[in-house]
């Protein structure tokens, strides 16, 4: 768990994902396309991937596990939330805050 806090605070956007993971995918792509940079960590190609898998299924309290989104070293959950802030209009703000956009 510490890891995972410890990665996810080092960046303005994290993203742990899984390479082969279509909704990881749309994810990345969803910050690429709003020219935000997100620092990725492919658990699949991490030799630490399943620790770090594991602590992200405890974080979330459910058994998927990815894609996990951080922004400004919090946690903003899976796909559905990230979705929902997008849709609703907190996404933008909250990567502004982070530093993540500067539009």
């Amino acid at each position: 768990m510490e890891r995972v806090v410890k990665l996810a605070s080092e960046k303005a956007v994290v993203i742990f994902s899984l390479s082969s993971c279509c909704m990881c995918h749309a994810v990345k792509r969803l910050f690429c396309g709003m020219g935000v940079n997100p620092t990725v960590y492919e658990l699949d190609q991490d030799p630490r991937g399943k620790d770090l898998e594991t602590a992200l299924m405890r974080l979330l309290g459910n058994s998927q596990s990815v894609p996990v989104v951080f922004i400004g070293g919090k946690l903003i959950g899976a796909m559905d939330r990230v979705m929902a802030s997008h849709i609703n209009g907190t996404l933008v703000p909250l990567l502004k805050e982070a530093g993540a956009l500067w539009l």
